[in-house]
């Protein structure tokens, strides 16, 4: 079983930065690829980037040469990087990771980008 817990979430003005991480229990980090979404309200989740084991990683257009993400699998955590935000980037951002057919949540952090 895995367990995965983001923090980091909080309320930024526009144009700040924030730095959410996700600490995953379990022995699967390492070779899992692992996801950020991200889910406003009334709106469907979204993928927001992703990472393989391997490190090459994927971006939505959206955060595209704003967000990065990272892991470091020594510490078995995930890391979304967010600098120049707006707010339209205001939602619940979750954590995942997937390894074969297995796939894990968290339970979300919530970051707001308002004045």
């Amino acid at each position: 079983q895995v367990q995965l817990v983001e923090s980091g979430g909080g309320l930024v003005q526009p144009g700040g930065s924030l730095r959410l991480s996700c600490a995953a229990s379990g022995s699967i980090f390492q070779l899992a690829t692992l996801f950020w979404y991200c889910q406003a309200p009334g709106e469907q989740r979204e993928l927001v980037a992703s990472i393989t084991r391997d490190s090459s990683s994927t971006y939505a257009d959206s955060v595209k040469g704003r967000f990065t993400i990272s892991r470091d699998n020594a510490k078995t955590t995930v890391y979304l990087q967010m600098n120049s935000l707006k707010p339209e980037d205001t939602a619940v951002y979750y954590c995942n990771a997937r390894l074969r057919v297995s796939v894990y949540w968290g339970q979300g952090t919530q970051v707001t980008v308002s004045s």
